[in-house]
């Protein structure tokens, strides 16, 4: 049976309220049980109607085999990163404030854009809690540690391990550092040259509380460094390219990552100390709210990414720069990890007889892998809904009493006028046309 267009309505609706419930009805959709409600209302009757039409298959292998490994390694880095607890307070100088960024940036490649934001935006508030101008250093973590700073590894962001489970090796993501460091470096230097200026405009008095108000860097909780380490290992290593009967043998061996990953987060919570998690203010809410979200995403996704790939030659997407705006402004917009998927399965559906194999990075053109990729990640970034970290980060900031701009004053005053201009650069240079 071929696969109608309208039946991915349930997935265009999944979307449409992730992106339009915070804004529209905030109160309503800040609730795990409302947002549990209306996934359920339109992932079960998509679950039983793609049974019925002889796609039940497809869509247990999506939740088994992509679904359940993507949560489980959020959940991992979710629970061992909560539970490592920095503290201490220095100079908020532009220096030191360009140091945790850059830190970020590096780290989240390596944790998780996710973790490296938990792990540091409490840090990087409390440094600058007597500063007056601090909003601007919030934009630019929430660009260079939520989003940006995860695009060498499939552990960087979503997007990316979900390619990674589509065939795309561990190591491809690194081949993407050039991409990586160029947008790193104008964003610090960006963000050096505006916080220079704020910084002059600070009053003498809250430069003197600040220097007042120091004490040593401490960190707790560093057993869950080893845990941390571990899950990097088991995602590099723990895969069917190493262990080939993890795609070949019985089903129990499929999990094997899972079984790891699952045992770290077990280790982590019996041998943190409670405080560090109380200190951290650790929550299961967030890790919740991804859980249930995309348990839609990925249930109704199905009939659309099957539809992508039965008519991607007639969708006329030739260029490489389409799949790179394409990919980036969904992902700005919706949710980058199934707009990632969406146009990977668009490509995979390509004609690829006269395209030689040296060529291909997981089944399609290593161009426009590179294309959706860099897009995917960068893009999540030019709205508070583009990437999950992205509101997470400013809730805590408006809990310090860091004013953040409004959804579209994030756009209309930070994303638009110093994000976009970087990455249609990045376009011009790196990805062509």
């Amino acid at each position: 049976m071929d696969v109608k267009l309208w039946m991915a309505i349930p997935f265009a609706l999944m979307l449409a309220i992730i992106a339009a419930a915070p804004l529209a009805f905030p109160h309503f959709w800040e609730k795990n049980k409302n947002k549990l409600i209306v996934v359920l209302a339109l992932s079960i009757p998509t679950a039983i109607f793609l049974s019925i039409v002889g796609f039940g298959e497809n869509l247990i292998h999506q939740m088994l085999f992509e679904y359940f490994p993507f949560i489980t390694l959020l959940l991992a880095l979710f629970v061992v990163t909560g539970g490592i607890q920095i503290k201490g307070n220095v100079v908020a100088t532009t220096e030191t404030n360009a140091i945790i960024l850059t830190l970020g940036f590096i780290l989240a490649s390596l944790m998780g854009t996710t973790g490296a934001s938990m792990l540091l935006i409490r840090p990087l508030l409390d440094i600058n809690r007597q500063r007056v101008y601090r909003t601007h250093t919030v934009l630019f973590f929430i660009a260079m540690v939520a989003n940006c700073g995860g695009i060498l590894t499939p552990l960087g962001d979503p997007p990316l391990f979900l390619l990674y489970l589509r065939g795309a090796p561990f190591t491809w993501f690194s081949t993407l550092f050039t991409q990586w460091i160029f947008v790193g470096v104008l964003l610090l230097i960006a963000y050096v040259i505006m916080d220079k200026i704020y910084f002059k405009k600070e009053s003498i008095s809250a430069k003197r509380r600040d220097m007042k108000d120091q004490s040593p860097i401490r960190i707790k909780g560093k057993i869950n460094f080893i845990y941390l380490g571990v899950i990097i290992l088991s995602v590099m290593f723990i895969n069917p390219s190493y262990i080939p009967a993890m795609e070949d043998g019985p089903i129990i061996i499929k999990f094997l990552r899972e079984y790891i990953l699952i045992a770290m987060v077990i280790l982590s919570l019996a041998t943190t100390k409670k405080v560090v998690r109380k200190t951290n203010h650790f929550t299961w809410d967030a890790i919740n709210e991804v859980a249930i979200i995309f348990v839609g995403i990925f249930v109704t996704m199905t009939p659309a990414m099957m539809y992508l790939n039965q008519n991607a030659d007639s969708l006329n997407f030739t260029e490489v720069y389409q799949y790179y705006y394409a990919t980036g402004l969904l992902s700005a917009f919706l949710d980058n990890s199934p707009t990632a998927i969406a146009f990977y399965e668009l490509a995979s559906g390509m004609d690829m007889s006269n395209i030689p194999a040296g060529e291909l990075t997981a089944g399609i053109p290593t161009i426009l892998l590179k294309a959706i990729s860099l897009a995917a990640v960068f893009f999540g970034s030019l709205t508070y809904i583009g990437n999950g970290p992205n509101f997470m980060v400013k809730s805590i900031a408006e809990e310090e009493g860091v004013k953040m701009p409004s959804f579209f004053g994030y756009m209309a005053k930070f994303s638009l006028v110093i994000l976009l201009p970087i990455y249609i650069i990045v376009q011009l240079i790196f990805i062509g046309f």
